[in-house]
C-alpha cells in the first residue's frame, strides 16, 4: 500500500500536559514515522508518515486517548509529499508564531507523585515533586514555547537521574518542565535553615504559633484553626477583624468541621483544588474563623508541601493569603521576610521564583449552581471559545475584585485574581499581569480597550491612557450591563431578561445602580427596572457604615426623625454621627441616590443588629444570610411593584418599613429571611412579567448577590415554575471578577452601555 505523509497542527491545552510523549507512544503503536514538537504559540506540530489506515487510526487515538489534562481545541491536517521517513522522534520546540495554543493552569499534585513522596523512591519526602500530569504551570512560565529554559525552573539544573527521566519518552516525567528532586531542585528552609523544615513548621503550628508558608503561586499565613487564641492573634496582627479565613484540611479532618455535599466533594477533590464554601458544623471551630457566618471556606492539600505537613498534623489550618490589607499577595522571599515581620512567628520558604502570583480560587454551590467567587489558581489561564469578531480586545474590568480579559482569535482568557486596583502596588501588579498573560498566550496588541463607565476608577484612567497611546478604540461599559453580558456570552444567549443584584456600579444617569432589571435583545441592553432609589448619606461612607443605610430607608419611608435617632443610638451610633446623618437626609447634602440591592441588604442587617459596620466587602449581607438560615419568611409580606420615572421599580422602601414595624414582635432570623425572600420574589416577578410581554424565554441572574443561596435559589425556582429558562454565571464569577468578560462581549458589539428605556 502507498505511504502518505501529513502535517498535523494541534491547538488547545497541549503543552505541559504530557502531550508529546503521548503522541510518541501512539505513533510507535501504529508504526508511523515522523516527529512531534511544541510550537511557540503553545500549539503542537506533528508530522506522520505511513499507511493511510494507520494514520487514520492515529488521528482517532489523538482525539480520544489524549492525556487527562490536555484539552484539544482544533486539529488541522495538511498533505505533504512522502519522504520515506520511518523512525518517530520528539524534536526541539519551534519558536513559531501564531496564537492558537493555551497553557494549562497550576493543578494539584497527582496520586502517583504523592505515592512517590511517601514511598521508597528518590522523591521520598521531597516537597516539590511533580510530573507531566500535575504541579505548577502558569505560575512558573515566563514565555513560550513552554520549555524549562522559559520557566523559573531554569534556575535548577537537572541532576543525572532527573535528566534521564526528563529525556525518556516512556517516562511520566518526560519533558515535565518542573521535574526536580532533593539533589537538584528547589529547597525548603525554616527561618533560614535547611534543617528539618517540615518538622519544625509542624511543631510551631501545633504550639499555637503563626507560620508563613510559601507555596506554588504565593504565600499563605497559617495557624491552628482550632486554637481560638492563635486565630484571634492572627486577626489582630493582620488587622482583619471580621473577614473569614480560608482553611486547609484533609478529608478526614474536613468531615469533622463542615457539611459537604456530593457536588462540593467533586469540587474539593478536583485537580483544580479550589477553596469551597461549606456549612460549618456547629461548635467544631472557633467563632473567630468566620465571625457571624454559617459557612467556612476549605480546601484540600494540593502540593507535596501540604501533604508533608498534614502527614504530621491532625488539625485544620488557617491558610489565608499573605499580604497587608489592600496589597497583592507576597511572592518574593525578601519582601516576605520584611513585610511579614511582626505578623508571623516563623517562615517556611523555598527558593523557586514565582513568576506570576496566583491566589487560591473560591467556589460556592448556591442556588443549585457551583459559582466562582474568585477564579484564579487551577482555572487560569484556561480559555473560553467564543466569536467576538476579529479585533483583539483588552477588557480591564471594574475596580474591586478585578480580573482582566484578553480576547483574540475567537478565545477569551481571563486573568488571575488581581484584587482592588486603588493603590500603586496593585496597579503595578495589574500591569505586570497583563504583560505576562499576553506573553504566554501570544495575544496581539489590543485594537479595542474596554473599561468601566465610572470616570474615577484607576482602571478607567489607565484604559484612557492606553487607548490614547496605542490608537485602540475605547469602549466604556456600564458595570451591571457587563454582569448580564457575561452570563449571556457564557450561555450563548441572543436575548434575555436580566436580573442584576449587586452592590455598586456607576449608572448612566450618574447615580449608584445595583438592583437592576435589563432587557437584552438585538445587541442592545436596556435598563427597564430597578429597586426604588434611596439616598446614600455620606456617599461611599454609607457602604462602610450600614446603619446609615438603615436611616436612609427609614427616612424615605417617612419614619419620624426621633424614632430613627433612637434606633441608630440603640444600635451603637454616636450622637455626632446620628446628627450628621439626619442632617444630610434632611438637606440632601452628599446624598447621591442608589438602587443597590447590596445596600438594601446592608440596611436590614444593621436594622436587626447583625452588622452595624463593614470590615470587608459584602460583610453585612453575608451576616444577614447567616442570620436568615434559622428563620422563616413572614407570609404576608410582599414587595409592591410600582412605576417610577419611566422604570418598573421594586418598592423596597415600603418593604423596609414593613420589616421595621415587625422588629419588636418578630425574631431577627425571620426578618432576615423575609428581606431575602421578598427581594427575590419581587425581582423575579418583574423579570417574569417582562419576559412574558416581550416573548423572551431566558431569564439571567448575575451580580454579587447571586452568591446568596436563598435569594438565587428562590429566583431560580420562581422563573422555572413559569416555564422559563434560568441562567446564571458558571464559567466566570457572578461578582466583579466576571465583569471583564462581559465588557469584552459588549465592546465587540460596539453597543457601549445600556439605555434607560421602556
Amino acid at each position: 500500500m502507498d505511504r502518505i505523509r501529513r502535517r498535523i497542527q494541534v491547538t488547545g491545552v497541549v503543552q505541559g500536559v504530557g502531550f508529546r510523549p503521548f503522541v510518541y507512544r501512539i505513533a510507535h503503536a501504529h508504526g508511523l514515522g515522523g516527529s512531534v514538537c511544541n510550537r511557540g504559540d503553545a500549539g503542537v506540530e506533528i508530522v506522520v508518515e505511513g499507511e493511510p489506515r494507520a494514520i487514520e487510526e492515529f488521528l482517532i487515538d489523538l482525539r480520544k486517548k489524549h492525556p487527562p489534562l490536555a484539552r484539544i481545541g482544533a486539529i488541522d491536517v495538511e498533505e505533504l509529499p512522502p519522504i520515506g521517513e520511518d523512525g518517530f522522534k520528539i524534536v526541539p520546540s519551534k519558536e513559531g508564531s501564531g496564537s492558537a495554543g493555551a497553557i494549562p493552569p497550576d493543578i494539584a499534585i497527582c496520586e502517583e507523585c504523592v505515592a512517590d513522596i511517601f514511598g521508597d523512591t528518590r522523591y521520598r519526602g521531597y516537597w516539590a515533586t511533580s510530573c507531566t500530569n500535575c504541579g505548577p504551570r502558569f505560575t512558573v512560565i515566563e514565555g513560550l514555547p513552554y520549555d524549562r529554559p522559559r520557566t523559573s525552573m531554569r534556575d535548577f539544573p537537572m541532576c543525572e537521574e532527573c535528566a534521564a527521566e526528563y529525556t525518556d519518552p516512556l517516562d511520566r516525567r518526560y519533558h515535565a518542565q518542573t521535574i526536580a528532586c532533593p539533589e537538584c531542585g528547589p529547597q525548603l528552609t525554616f527561618d533560614g535553615s535547611v534543617d528539618a523544615p517540615i518538622a519544625r513548621a509542624v511543631a510551631a503550628l501545633k504550639s499555637g504559633e503563626i507560620v508563613a508558608i510559601k507555596g506554588i503561586g504565593g504565600t499563605h499565613i497559617a495557624c491552628d484553626a482550632t486554637n481560638a487564641k492563635a486565630v484571634g492573634e492572627l486577626r489582630a496582627r493582620l488587622g482583619r477583624p471580621g473577614q473569614p479565613f480560608a482553611l486547609m484540611a484533609t478529608e478526614e479532618i474536613l468531615h469533622r468541621i463542615a457539611e459537604v455535599g456530593p457536588e462540593e466533594w467533586d469540587l474539593l477533590r478536583s485537580p483544580r483544588r479550589p477553596i469551597v464554601v461549606l456549612r460549618k458544623r456547629p461548635g467544631a471551630l472557633p467563632e473567630a474563623v468566620s465571625p457571624g457566618l454559617h459557612t467556612v471556606g476549605v480546601m484540600l492539600p494540593y502540593s507535596g508541601l501540604h501533604y508533608l505537613l498534614f502527614a504530621q498534623l491532625d488539625l485544620p489550618l488557617v491558610m489565608t493569603s499573605a499580604n497587608r490589607p489592600g496589597s497583592p499577595m507576597l511572592i518574593e522571599n525578601a519582601r516576605i521576610e520584611k513585610e511579614l515581620f511582626g505578623i508571623v512567628d516563623h517562615l517556611l520558604l523555598h527558593d523557586r521564583r514565582i513568576v506570576a502570583r496566583c491566589d487560591d480560587s473560591v467556589v460556592r454551590v448556591s442556588g443549585g449552581t457551583a459559582k466562582l467567587l474568585r477564579r484564579s489558581r487551577g482555572y487560569v489561564p484556561e480559555q473560553f471559545r467564543i466569536d467576538l469578531g476579529e479585533a483583539p480586545i483588552l477588557a480591564l474590568g471594574p475596580e474591586s475584585d478585578l480580573a482582566f480579559a484578553l480576547y483574540f482569535d475567537q478565545r477569551v482568557t481571563l486573568s488571575q485574581h488581581i484584587g482592588t486596583v486603588d493603590d500603586l502596588d496593585t496597579f503595578a501588579f495589574l500591569q505586570e499581569a497583563i504583560d505576562h498573560l499576553r506573553a504566554i498566550t501570544g495575544a496581539p496588541p489590543p485594537r479595542v480597550i474596554a473599561c468601566d463607565l465610572h470616570p474615577g476608577f484607576l482602571t478607567t484612567r489607565y484604559a484612557e491612557e492606553l487607548a490614547a497611546r496605542t490608537g485602540a478604540r475605547l469602549v466604556r461599559v456600564q458595570h451591571h450591563a457587563a454582569h448580564l453580558a457575561a452570563v449571556m456570552a457564557e450561555h450563548e444567549l441572543g436575548e434575555a431578561v436580566g436580573i442584576v443584584l449587586d452592590g455598586y456600579g456607576y449608572g448612566e444617569d450618574g447615580t449608584a445602580w445595583g438592583g437592576e432589571i435589563f432587557l437584552s435583545r438585538a445587541g442592545r441592553i436596556s435598563r427597564v427596572g430597578s429597586l426604588a432609589p434611596v439616598p446614600l448619606p455620606g456617599g461611599d461612607l454609607a457602604a462602610r457604615r450600614p446603619l446609615r443605610m438603615t436611616a436612609a430607608y427609614l427616612h424615605a419611608a417617612g419614619v419620624n426623625r426621633g424614632e430613627i435617632a433612637r434606633l441608630l443610638r440603640r444600635r451603637g451610633m454616636e450622637d455626632a454621627e446620628v446628627n450628621a446623618v439626619l442632617g444630610q437626609l434632611k438637606t440632601g447634602w452628599n446624598t447621591p441616590l442608589t438602587t443597590s440591592a447590596g445596600r438594601f441588604l446592608d440596611a436590614v442587617a444593621a436594622l436587626i443588629g447583625v452588622a452595624t459596620a463593614r470590615t470587608y466587602e459584602g460583610e453585612p449581607a453575608m451576616r444577614l444570610e447567616a442570620a436568615a438560615v434559622g428563620g422563616t419568611p413572614i407570609p404576608d409580606i410582599q414587595t409592591e411593584i410600582v412605576e417610577r420615572d419611566g422604570l418598573t421599580a421594586l418598592d423596597t422602601i415600603s418593604l423596609f418599613r414593613d420589616l421595621y414595624l415587625r422588629t419588636e414582635t418578630t425574631p431577627p432570623a425571620d426578618i432576615a429571611a423575609s428581606a431575602q425572600a421578598s427581594l427575590a420574589d419581587g425581582a423575579a416577578r418583574i423579570a417574569i412579567g417582562l419576559a412574558r410581554r416581550e416573548g423572551i424565554n431566558a431569564v439571567a441572574l448575575s451580580g454579587g448577590v447571586a452568591y446568596n443561596d436563598a435569594i438565587s435559589d428562590r429566583i431560580r425556582v420562581r422563573v422555572e415554575a413559569e416555564g422559563l429558562s434560568y441562567f446564571t454565571n458558571e464559567l466566570v464569577p457572578p461578582g466583579d471578577g466576571g465583569v471583564s468578560f462581559g465588557q469584552a462581549a459588549i465592546a465587540a458589539r460596539s453597543t457601549g452601555s445600556p439605555r434607560n428605556t421602556r
